[in-house]
């Protein structure tokens, strides 16, 4: 029996990584901790009309007194679900295809509208209490002219800029198998005007989004960049800066800029700067693609912002965000200022954490693979990231609330303690997990799987 909640406190779990720099840090939760994790049980497991792979939306008081969650499908449906009952409100499918999509939904700062990637290559937005779309001013927008090949991967991104302009990004890859004419990019949309502005990794001079015509004015002969990893654009509000990750393709410094971070204006109308591991060619044929994850900020007591990107070849690079290559510019390759080893020097595919120490010292990184969960924090005596612990088995991008650190893996999601690894909550109800990873929201935890459920833990199951 599912009880009555207590009046509605205004909430949002707006996008993959809670916030706009994707932390994975919710400092809001009040409910769930330490001493009351061991009472969590399943408050409802319900099935989705297609399996959601990534991590669902949450917004309080969208219906009248209900707080709702969004989820995006493989299949591009959005789908609405009373975050108390578990109840289906609503579900939205603009295209079933072509291929599919591992997005996840966002929510804009007021609340006005939820959106999601369709498989017909168009970001939609919908009214998050019915479910109506908008299709005027602009809406649907394009995110790619090429679905079939050209992958909706990453999560949509919501940042507010210091001007107070708000954009939406859509970052786009490619297919497991690198086949066909794919050429990563993000598009930034402007959600007060509805313009928008391409990046693209491959021929960047051409501010469009590419067909696949061969033609040298609308399309790029570089093919098989992508940008593909979990959260898609990070942005910082110490830089005012946008940042993406590139994976495999051409690098050259000037037009082409694969296995690479790079640092752009916030409507993605400039590219300000670059980081490329010296590397590069060696990852490139290695398939070890640098952005396969999204680069997690961090400021220790010093007061310096910093950044760690972890990719493919289980290398943790530490990089100072205002000044990636150390050169002042685009185009240099290294100035990395820290390298050191992901879980078992394993491959990372995941989103990575950030939050500040429990106890008021210097921040930490948590980073999951299939290795196992580590945490990492930073030593201002060594000036550099110091491994505190590693614990196995592994799992899929941690989030923190509560003091806690949640993590899942395929029939197990847990609860760390983030100072030691040690695991204070656990449970097997979910399924098989691939890239899903859990949010948590006004003493609840959600969760999807590739069972197609999407889970819900609260205390005691109320």
């Amino acid at each position: 029996m599912v009880r009555p909640r207590p009046p509605a406190v205004r909430f949002v779990w707006a996008q993959m990584g809670f916030d706009a720099s994707h932390s994975g840090f919710n400092p809001f939760e009040r409910t769930i901790g330490p001493g009351t994790a061991a009472r969590l049980r399943v408050r409802f497991r319900i099935p989705l009309p297609a399996v959601a792979d990534g991590a669902p939306a949450y917004l309080s008081e969208a219906a009248g007194a209900r707080d709702l969650l969004f989820a995006t499908t493989k299949a591009g449906h959005l789908v609405a679900v009373d975050a108390g009952t578990g109840d289906v409100l609503w579900t939205r499918q603009p295209a079933s295809g072509p291929r599919y999509t591992t997005s996840s939904p966002a929510i804009d700062p007021a609340g006005v509208w939820v959106y999601s990637y369709g498989l017909d290559g168009f970001v939609h937005r919908y009214r998050p209490g019915d479910g109506a779309e908008d299709a005027e001013n602009g809406w649907p927008e394009l995110a790619t002219r090429k679905p079939e090949v050209e992958k909706g991967s990453s999560a949509l991104a919501i940042a507010t800029d210091r001007s107070a302009r708000t954009f939406l990004y859509a970052a786009n890859g490619g297919y497991p198998g690198d086949q066909g004419d794919y050429q990563g990019h993000v598009t930034a949309i402007d959600l007060a005007t509805g313009a928008q502005k391409v990046f693209n990794a491959a021929c960047s001079a051409l501010a469009i989004h590419f067909d696949a015509s061969g033609s040298a004015s609308t399309d790029c002969a570089h093919v098989q960049s992508a940008m593909w990893a979990r959260a898609g654009a990070v942005y910082s509000a110490a830089t005012d800066r946008v940042y993406v990750a590139t994976g495999n393709g051409d690098y050259d410094g000037a037009e082409n800029w694969g296995d690479s971070v790079l640092a752009l204006a916030p409507d993605a109308g400039a590219l300000l700067d670059s980081y490329t591991p010296v590397e590069f060619q060696h990852l490139q044929d290695a398939d070890a693609d640098l952005g396969s994850s999204d680069v997690a900020l961090f400021r220790p007591s010093s007061g310096e912002d910093l950044a760690v990107e972890v990719g493919k070849d289980g290398v943790i690079r530490v990089l100072r965000p205002s000044d990636l290559s150390g050169a002042g510019g685009p185009g240099h390759t290294g100035g990395e200022i820290q390298e050191l080893g992901a879980p078992g020097g394993r491959e990372v595919l995941t989103l990575v954490a950030s939050a500040p120490d429990a106890a008021g010292g210097e921040p930490w990184i948590f980073v999951a693979n299939d290795a196992g969960v580590a945490g990492y924090q930073w030593d201002s005596g060594a000036g550099g990231l110091a491994l505190r612990w590693s614990v196995a088995p592994g799992g899929t991008s941690p989030a923190l609330a509560g003091g806690l650190l949640f993590v899942a893996r395929s029939g197990l999601l847990r609860a760390l303690d983030p100072a030691t690894g040690g695991t204070v909550w656990s449970d097997a109800t979910i399924g098989a997990i691939h890239w899903q990873s859990p949010i948590m929201a006004k003493g609840n935890v959600y969760i999807e799987d590739e069972a197609g459920f999407l889970t819900a833990y609260s205390i005691d199951g109320d």
